[in-house]
Order: C-alpha cells, then structure tokens, then sequence
C-alpha cells in the first residue's frame, strides 16, 4: 500500500473519472462483464505477506472484504499472490491472473479504479499519554528535536523537510518483499524501544498494528496540514484498464454493503475519515 500511495502522489490530487452508461437492466449478470474478468470465481489479486492488509491466511482485513465481496457474487474466492514491490500489476491484474486489487489509492493510472470505499490519512504514533500524543499536524512545536521514523519517499517526508525534521529523523525502506523485511514493524519497535520518540505510517497500516499488538502507543491521523501535499487518501479497488463493466458491478457491491465494509476496517482499527478528510467519519447510530 505504501508503494502504491508514494507512486500515485501526483495523479491524486486531479484524479477524476468518466463513467460509460449503464448497460439495460434486462441483459443477464453474466453478459455485463467483460470477457476477461472471470464468471466462476472472484479472483483477486494480493501480497501474501503484507499484514494487516492481507496474507496467504486470511487474516487481513482486505482478505475479510475480499471474502465479503465473493460471497455476494455467490462465488468461490480466488487468489493470485504475488509480493506488493515493482511488477505487482504488470504480473497480476494486467496479465489477466486474477481480476481485482482490493486497496489502491484513488487516482493511480496503473488501473481503473472502482468507487472509493474509505477514506484514511498517515497516522502519526507515540506513546499513549505522552506530549506527542494527539499532534494532528508535523509543524507542531512539539515535534521540534525529536526523533521521528519515517518511510522514506512518503508524502509525509515533504512536510517533515519543510519542518526541519530530517536531521534526526530515521528512514525505512520503502520498496521491500514483506516476506523478508518488516519496516513498519521494526518502526514501532524502535519506538518502544526508545529509539524513536515518534513514527509516521500510512493510518491503515498504523492503525491495525497499534490496535493489535502496540497497547501502549496511540495513532493520531495527521489532519491539520495546511499546504501540499495532503496527507489523506481515498482507497477503492483497482480493475484492468476498460473493465467498465465490472467497475460499475464492483461500484454497486460497495454502495450495497458498505456498512459491512466500515465494520471490517473499523474492527481491524483502520482510522476512518470523511470524504474530505478532515475528521473522523460518521457512521449513522
């Protein structure tokens, strides 16, 4: 995910769509979708090593959406893995092995996107209770001095050098195989460790891994930036270049269930904003 938001950057920020007319109603399902995408499975495309997001287990929480997705289909799931580094659509998506990426950030050119179906920004991470526990912005005072991990290439890396915030700061690898190398991990280890008095990750990586296993840290979404380039993301499913067809069948999935959906990310700790991203999204009571 942090290798598909560093290399959207640009696009994001005039990323539009033009959708084709609907196709009549009366057509059978099967019809509407293209001949490419499969008609007996929901085959989806995904890293086999990138917790929280997902893994060969199931235990991400896009493997939880992707099973959600299926089992509306009313088909079998499908997976084609292959590591989220350099290749990953060229190999997968565009070779035809499988049909759907389950997060791409809003605006990437590499594929069609889907609606988005949620909405989340880089998290900046401390200890819970501690002075730098709720900064919403990296021109914060408070972060002057301090020891910051940070991935490097990230959007948050501008707003950190315009802050004078790299001459402390520690870098982590941006493009890596998850199977060997665990940068968001090792960022909050040296956090608890002490090594680092903050750290900055994608809020859907951050979030989750906080939740689950970090008790003592808190994620904050950094939402008070005032210049460019924003912080916040919109995240939908990628599908081949010209598959209209079944983005529009992928879009009215998402509309349809959208509540099960939330549910998913908020149950796995993905910090939820609203489309705008200037705060927490609300969800109806």
């Amino acid at each position: 995910m942090l290798k598909r938001l560093a290399s959207a950057t640009s696009s994001l920020l005039t990323a539009a769509g033009i959708m084709l007319p609907a196709v009549a109603g009366s057509q059978p399902a099967a019809a509407q979708t293209s001949d490419l995408v499969s008609k007996t499975a929901f085959r989806v495309c995904a890293d086999p090593a990138n917790l929280p997001m997902s893994d060969r287990e199931g235990a991400g929480y896009e493997n939880k959406i992707a099973e959600l997705m299926a089992s509306k289909l009313g088909l079998p799931l499908e997976y084609t893995w292959f590591p989220m580094a350099t290749g990953f659509v060229r190999k997968t998506l565009q070779a035809n092995a499988c049909d759907v990426v389950i997060g791409f950030a809003q605006g990437d050119e590499m594929v069609l996107n889907t609606n988005h179906y949620y909405t989340s920004a880089y998290v900046l991470i401390a200890a819970s209770g501690g002075p730098l526990a709720g900064v919403t912005t990296l021109a914060d005072p408070l972060l002057k001095d301090k020891r910051i991990g940070i991935v490097a290439g990230t959007p948050p890396a501008t707003h950190m050098a315009r802050n004078g915030l790299l001459l402390k700061a520690k870098g982590y690898h941006l493009m890596v195989d998850r199977r060997y190398e665990d940068p968001a991990d090792d960022m909050l280890k040296d956090l608890e460790s002490g090594a680092l008095d903050a750290a900055i990750l994608w809020g859907p990586i951050g979030g989750p891994l906080v939740k689950a296993s970090h008790p003592k840290l808190k994620a904050t979404p950094l939402l008070a930036e005032s210049t460019p380039p924003r912080l916040f993301y919109r995240i939908t499913m990628g599908v081949r270049q010209g598959e209209k067809v079944w983005e529009r069948k992928l879009n009215s999935l998402i509309r349809r269930n959208q509540s099960e959906i939330n549910a998913i990310l908020a149950d796995a700790g993905v910090p939820l904003l609203n489309d705008m991203g200037t705060g927490p999204l609300e969800t109806p009571k």
